[in-house]
């Protein structure tokens, strides 16, 4: 169990802080919701865990295999849906190396459903997936 700390610091904006480093990231109120937008917004936290939460189960992957999966990027993308207001979609870019066939691509690819990010969400919110 991690304990992770949030404190509200006014105008839209939160710190939380990592239980067992104390490593800190502070959040702000999106512009489609009313804030600023200077910082991540809790969604871009959820949107970002996703996406490193899939580059570090291929990454793992990678370590057994030994294959070198350096460089290899995701872009993600939320679309917020309204009613309740959430994450309706992610869409994830996958941008694997140069050396990498694809069938290699395809076999990686396949990690986003392993996640466990991916696996908390709920079965309604869509994922997308392209390969580069």
């Amino acid at each position: 169990m991690t304990k992770i700390t949030s404190v509200y610091l006014g105008d839209g904006q939160t710190e939380l802080t990592h239980g067992p480093t104390g490593e800190k990231i502070r959040t702000d109120l999106p512009p489609d919701n009313g804030g600023k937008g200077r910082l991540f917004s809790p969604t871009d936290l959820l949107a970002s865990a996703f996406a490193s939460c899939v580059l570090t189960i291929m990454g793992k992957m990678a370590a057994r295999t030994g294959d070198d999966l350096t460089g290899t990027r995701i872009e993600i993308d939320k679309v917020m849906a309204e009613s309740p207001r959430r994450v309706g979609e992610f869409i994830l870019n996958i941008t694997f190396p140069a050396h990498f066939t694809k069938e290699m691509k395809e076999r990686y690819a396949g990690t986003v459903n392993a996640c466990p990010v991916h696996q908390t969400l709920r079965a309604d919110v869509k994922t997308t997936v392209h390969i580069h």
